[in-house]
This record gives structure tokens, C-alpha cells and sequence, in this order.
């Protein structure tokens, strides 16, 4: 074989497959071409509902689903309450012109790995899909504020900043949360700190206590309303 096309293999083998799942055909072809242009993804399939991924899912390596919410049939949520039913191991992304963000919330309690909205730009979805693939959270600022929205209307309300009240985090506690909030992983924010990850996860337990909430999304909902410098880095969690 000769290099050029040794180095041609390598790029396929790199590359990322995705298969998209949205009712609008116009819009559904211009995310395939944004994303087999990319140099990262290459889009395996593409169809317009649910019942034809689950379908086709079998027979087809994807590493990465891209889900729209609202569709015929089966609504985003829908299928991704099936998939993981049928044990679906890839990474699933909601790429949605919906803002409500109970959807949102309700997307990532279930087990989605990111929430973009189709406005964003084009680098923060490519960006943000990346992220999901490194082991991080899809979600850019909007999301964000979407969630910490939610959470202000729960029951269980997150604590707030006062002059007098820091909770008393520990300084690798705050380097920790400054982490989660761009979007790190427990085993890249032990990477970044040079601890383990078993070290990072107590981190991790202390702020969800100290702070009253309940997972890693709620702790960058947290530190985005109560400390927007520290998501001004976004494009994943």
C-alpha cells in the first residue's frame, strides 16, 4: 500500500460516524454536509424518523446519534427512551430548534450526552461534538442558562451566593467546579490536577452537597448563574 493511500486509511478510520435523525430535509442536509466537511465526522445515514433508525441501527457502526425533539411518530425523547432500552451504546446528542427547558432537563436525566440548539454556530456544534466524544457534556451557553432556569423552579432550590456564604470550598473544590464547567471529565479534571479520579469524585460528592443540587449539570447551572466568569469558555460540559 502505498503512503498516500495508507494516510487516507488512517483519516477513515479516525473519523467519527454519526447518523442524524431529523424530519426536515433541508435542514438535515446541511448539517451531513456541515459535518462530513469537518474533517472529524462522517455521517453514515440520515433519516427523517425515529421507527427508521431503530430499524437500521443494527446494521450500521455509528458512534455518535444526532437526534432532533419534535418529529412524527416518535419524538425525540421517545426514541431516546428506546434506545436505551435496547442497550444503545453510542453517544446521543439532541441538535433541536426547542428552547423549553423542562425538554432539555428531562433529555439529559435520561441519559442524552448533549442538548444543541440549531442556531448555534457552526463551530460550537462541531466543537461541542467533539467534547461529547472526549467524554463531555454538549451544551452551550444558552443551554446552560436554560438549565439553571429549570432548576430555579424546582423544589429543591440550589444555594445562593451571599457577601457571607462560600460554603467553605476548598480551593480544589473550586478548581474542580471551575472544571465541570467547561466541561471536563472526571478523568481529565485528575489529569488537569495531577490527583486521581477517586480523588476527584469525593470533589465532586463535597460540591454537590455544599451547594444543594444533584448532579454535574446542576453544578455548572450553579456556577453560570452565581459565577459567569466561569462558563465564559463553553461550547461543552
Amino acid at each position: 500500500m502505498n503512503p498516500t493511500k495508507c494516510d487516507d486509511l488512517m483519516n477513515e478510520v479516525s473519523l467519527t460516524n454519526v447518523i442524524i435523525v431529523d424530519d426536515h430535509p433541508l435542514f438535515r442536509r446541511g448539517v451531513v454536509e456541515l459535518l462530513n466537511d469537518s474533517g472529524e465526522f462522517r455521517v453514515l445515514a440520515d433519516f427523517d424518523g425515529g421507527q427508521q433508525l431503530l430499524e437500521a441501527l443494527p446494521g450500521l457502526s455509528a458512534d455518535l446519534l444526532l437526534l432532533d425533539m419534535h418529529m412524527p411518530e416518535l419524538s425525540g425523547l421517545q426514541l431516546l427512551q428506546q434506545l436505551k432500552q435496547l442497550g444503545a451504546e453510542q453517544k446521543i446528542v439532541f441538535l433541536t430548534a426547542s428552547d423549553d427547558s423542562s425538554e432539555l432537563f428531562e433529555a439529559i436525566s435520561a441519559g442524552a450526552h448533549g442538548y444543541l440548539l440549531k442556531d448555534s454556530a457552526p463551530e460550537l456544534i462541531i466543537s461541542g461534538l467533539k467534547g461529547v466524544m472526549q467524554g463531555n457534556i454538549a451544551m452551550d451557553h444558552t443551554g446552560v442558562t436554560m438549565l439553571a432556569h429549570h432548576l430555579s423552579k424546582g423544589d429543591q432550590q440550589p444555594r445562593e451566593i451571599t457577601e457571607n456564604n462560600h460554603f467553605d470550598l476548598t480551593e480544589r473544590e473550586q478548581q474542580t467546579l471551575e472544571l465541570i464547567t467547561r466541561g471536563m471529565s472526571n478523568k481529565l479534571i485528575a489529569r488537569e490536577l495531577g490527583i486521581s479520579d477517586g480523588t476527584v469524585k469525593v470533589y465532586v460528592k463535597n460540591l454537590l452537597r455544599k451547594l444543594n443540587v444533584s448532579s454535574r449539570l446542576e453544578l455548572a447551572a450553579w456556577a453560570h448563574a452565581n459565577q459567569p466568569h466561569a462558563s465564559e469558555t463553553g461550547g461543552g460540559l
